[in-house]
């Protein structure tokens, strides 16, 4: 028998053995590839796929794929034209819904992007099972609606759904608790609920809130924005965080932003981190709210109003929430003691394994090293607007997490520029998957002794005997080995440039990159240098991926006054070099006219984006020009581009802000063209 040749194909593994092992395969790319092996293979594929994003123009109702029918879930929001309601655009919308329910009978999850009510009237019958459902939509409701009428279809038949999202859905906050009242069966059964919106400027009210949880008594997830700031009628205070506690016992994920929190107001970075009111929240009731979620697994409080002398409440989290695991607080005060640097406060919360706080003005180095002492199982740690804490104090920190820190953001940190923010992670350097760093190039006092610690402070003293970014020392020749994300914050009329200097110049494994730019163009003068510094970035080997949001940058659209610069040539500026970096991926937002309530891509970024010849997927987060898209078509490789107008929550009667329904079928037209020959 040892001496007999195997005959065994791969072919003769059991199909039950090859469905489970093609189930386990996730990466779109790669699950398209297996299906053209063999026709085995296209069929064990087909039958195996769980989700599909369905992309393409609604007209071609013969286009619509039959042969996923095990696909469970489902994303039709990204079907053009983009913006306009999904059914309404067919000639014969319930065709088209009864073509999608029969090629997908499977589906128990959906996301779909809704203009108006009809979408649902049509398609909630279909999926009467569905478990989870996702509403987009990024105009204004119609004003005449009676409230909630956009979700009564949804509520009536889908009675066995456990999740609903709304977070990207533009409604009134005063729509979701009549609706959610009248459907009792409903709303018992929903387990997960968000309603994290950031498309309302005041968020939900407290009497809202507790209706929502009253009907609700089984939700285990809730995101929500809401007010905070007592001088408003409907703000959210110690007696509301009583009663949403007591309504929902089961939660294990318990958010709450405060409306003001998802803006991109920038904090002044010489104020001392209190805000001008106090939060109507106090410590004794925070005891008593967290006594009443004894399953709660990740809490999020970011008040965006003073939270003082938190700590004997932070201190209860450990015994009354034992598995909670991710934490987040913001303006909260107090959170340590602060006698010496022994674990109190937040710091006893001992299985914490995620740990985000922000803007605390008294979170010092010796809060750090008390953290670092009393939650040995951090992977993921973030800082923001924190003005007392330094890289030294950064520095002990991760050297002490050193086995289990993967994940840092340092954000808005006085006395934290980027070079020193690198530095603080040293310690970490071979192990870090996923930072973020802001790009403050200016010095920061005493930089020079802000890192390191006895024996390991003096040998690192020797490396880096300076902290200026023009420095060629060792420390910017070392190995991020396995960093494969990184984020980045930069001022308008800042620069890339420095970053490599910085010591992020050897990162082999970095994939993704998301860059952030903020500030106000209108007061400055043209730049003096022709562009950011994009061409820098492809000293990264295996950058696929970018994230360049410039979305909050103000300018001029149209018009600037003599000697200024309008949104057109930054935008030269901000794209220049795009062209030399190898990327598959690209998510872009252009800047924006507040006064017009325009972002819009403009003929020099449309000429620069033409030029990365290795774009797969292109996805503009604003509105453009038909002939400004046309560019696009002179990249080889491009196979998917989404235009969403997803910046701006415009009036029904605004079309301003869209692609017009004849222009994006030319569009598609052109890029589907059978004349276009894709290298793979």
């Amino acid at each position: 028998m040892a001496g007999t040749s195997s005959n065994v194909h791969f072919h003769d593994i059991p199909d039950v053995v090859l469905a489970t092992v093609f189930s386990l395969v996730t990466d779109t790319r790669t699950r398209n590839a297996m299906s053209l092996v063999c026709p085995k293979w296209h069929l064990l594929e087909r039958s195996t796929r769980k989700s599909l994003t369905l992309r393409g123009n609604v007209r071609d109702l013969f286009l619509i794929p039959t042969c996923f029918r095990a696909v469970t879930d489902l994303d039709l929001s990204l079907v053009s034209p983009w913006g306009h309601p999904l059914l309404d655009s067919s000639p014969n919308p319930l065709l088209l819904a009864q073509l999608l329910r029969h090629a997908f009978p499977s589906v128990v999850s959906l996301i779909v992007y809704i203009r108006n009510p009809s979408t649902l009237h049509l398609l909630a019958p279909l999926w009467p099972g569905l478990r989870n459902i996702k509403l987009i939509r990024w105009h204004q409701r119609f004003p005449t609606l009676p409230l909630g009428t956009e979700f009564i279809a949804l509520f009536e038949h889908c009675r066995m759904l456990s999740s609903l999202d709304i977070s990207q859905f533009h409604c009134w906050t005063e729509d979701l608790p009549p609706a959610i009242e009248a459907y009792p069966t409903f709303a018992a059964s929903l387990s997960q609920l968000n309603i994290l919106k950031h498309s309302s400027a005041e968020g939900f009210k407290s009497h809202e809130l507790l209706a929502i949880t009253a009907s609700c008594p089984n939700l285990r997830e809730l995101l929500a924005t809401c007010m905070f700031d007592h001088r408003f009628v409907g703000f959210v205070g110690d007696q509301t965080l009583l009663a949403l506690a007591s309504n929902c016992p089961c939660l294990s994920l318990l958010h709450l932003v405060d409306a003001t929190s998802l803006s991109n107001f920038v904090r002044d970075p010489d104020d001392e981190g209190y805000t001008s009111e106090d939060a109507s929240i106090t410590h004794a009731i925070l005891g008593d709210v967290f006594a009443r979620l004894p399953l709660l697994e990740v809490l999020v409080l970011d008040v965006c109003h003073n939270v003082r002398d938190a700590w004997p409440a932070l201190e209860l989290l450990n015994s009354r929430c034992p598995r909670l695991k991710s934490l987040k607080l913001g303006q909260f005060h107090g959170i340590f003691r602060g006698i010496d640097s022994r674990p109190d406060g937040i710091a006893l919360c001992e299985g914490l394994e995620s740990l985000s706080i922000k803007n605390s003005a008294d979170l010092t180095d010796t809060s750090l090293e008390a953290i670092s002492l009393g939650c040995p199982r951090l992977s993921k740690f973030e800082v923001l607007g924190c003005k007392k804490i330094t890289a030294q104090g950064v520095w002990k920190f991760t050297h002490v997490l050193r086995k289990t820190l993967v994940d840092v953001k340092i954000s808005f940190c006085k006395n934290l520029n980027a070079v020193s923010s690198l530095q603080a992670m040293e310690p970490i350097r071979d192990r870090i998957e996923r930072l973020h760093i802001d790009c403050v190039w200016d010095s920061v006092d005493n930089s020079a002794n802000q890192t390191g610690s006895s024996t390991e402070e003096t040998t690192l003293k020797k490396k880096n005997k300076s902290h200026d970014v023009g420095n060629d020392n060792s420390f910017s020749s070392r190995t991020w080995s396995k960093l494969h994300h990184l984020s980045l914050w930069i001022a308008v009329g800042e620069l890339l440039t420095p970053l490599s200097m910085a010591g992020l110049d050897d990162c082999p494994s970095l994939e993704e990159i998301e860059i952030k730019i903020e500030g106000d163009c209108r007061d400055q003068r043209r730049p003096c240098i022709a562009s950011l510094g994009l061409r820098y970035l492809a000293g990264y080997p295996s950058l696929s991926r970018m994230l360049l949001d410039c979305s909050g940058v103000i300018g001029y659209a149209l018009t600037a006054p003599p000697g200024y610069t309008d949104l057109s040539l930054w935008e030269r500026f901000f794209l220049n070099g795009i062209e030399n970096l190898n990327l598959n991926e690209l998510n872009y937002w252009p800047a924006q006219d507040m006064d017009m309530n325009q972002r819009s891509l403009f003929l020099p970024a449309a000429a620069l984006l033409a030029q990365c010849g290795s774009l797969r997927k292109l996805f503009i987060h604003g509105t453009a020009n038909e002939h400004f898209m046309m560019f696009l078509l002179r990249i080889p490789t491009l196979r998917d581009v989404q235009l969403r107008e997803d910046y701006y929550s415009a009036p029904e009667n605004d079309t301003s802000t869209e692609m017009r329904v004849e222009s994006c079928r030319r569009f598609e037209d052109a890029l589907n063209s059978i004349n276009r020959h894709i290298p793979d």
